[in-house]
């Protein structure tokens, strides 16, 4: 969805999922879910007929059971890498503003982890205000793992991951022959279009990209292995 403010159209946020499923049910928790809530969120913006001020993009990715081929593949040729010499970025690293991912089941999203970005803590409490009452309370500094947002975290773009409900993810779903779409919540689903909605348009709208923490290479900054 291209931007439309004169000065901030060539900044981007994404979001995102894996499109990939695990084979021996049809990946409905692991990824359909995911990749299902950030189709409504584009369709949403769509329909409302909203005016972003930066582009917002959608990235569907493959590959992520395999090692985050995909997502990796797309950050290393658009934005940059790391290799011996340190961080290499293209022009397009310095106009990325955010990714956020949902990639942890049915489960209602209760809050993000920061990824050691201590500085978006105050802006992501803002943003999740209106949905304080339905329970989304959490920020915590912690990193977490295991999914896409990492391939932007790896060459020091802010990339989030959300905090979600379990329901049945680790016990019943998660690579088994029980991922199947009788297993998806629909009020969650819901409830996680709406806040991933909100995410992306705010992070569209505010007047600075979402601050950064240091680099890869930098003191305080990581490499992605």
């Amino acid at each position: 969805i291209p931007g439309t403010d004169s000065r901030l159209k060539d900044e981007v946020v994404m979001i995102g999922a894996h499109f990939d499923s695990w084979h021996t049910g049809t990946g409905a928790t692991d990824n359909a879910a995911g990749s299902a809530i950030m189709m409504e969120v584009m369709r949403i913006i769509k329909t409302l007929n909203l005016q972003p001020r930066r582009t917002i993009r959608i990235g569907l990715w493959m590959g992520e059971e395999q090692g985050l081929l995909g997502s990796r593949a797309y950050v290393r040729e658009h934005f940059g890498a790391v290799d011996s010499t340190g961080l290499r970025t293209t022009p397009a690293h310095a106009k990325f503003s955010a990714y956020f991912n949902v990639d942890n089941g049915t489960g209602k999203i209760r809050g993000v982890y920061q990824q050691g970005n201590a500085s978006v803590a105050p802006i992501f409490n803002a943003w999740m205000g209106p949905f304080k009452a339905g329970g989304m309370k959490t920020l915590t500094i912690s990193n977490t793992g295991g999914t896409d947002h990492q391939s932007f975290d790896g060459v020091g773009l802010p990339g989030f991951q959300f905090i979600q409900d379990a329901v049945e993810y680790n016990t019943r779903t998660h690579h088994s022959n029980q991922d199947v779409y009788e297993r998806v919540q629909e009020d969650d689903m819901k409830w996680n279009t709406a806040v991933v909605a909100a995410f992306a348009w705010q992070a569209a709208q505010r007047d600075d990209k979402l601050p950064r923490k240091a680099p890869p290479g930098a003191p305080g900054g990581r490499a992605i292995p």
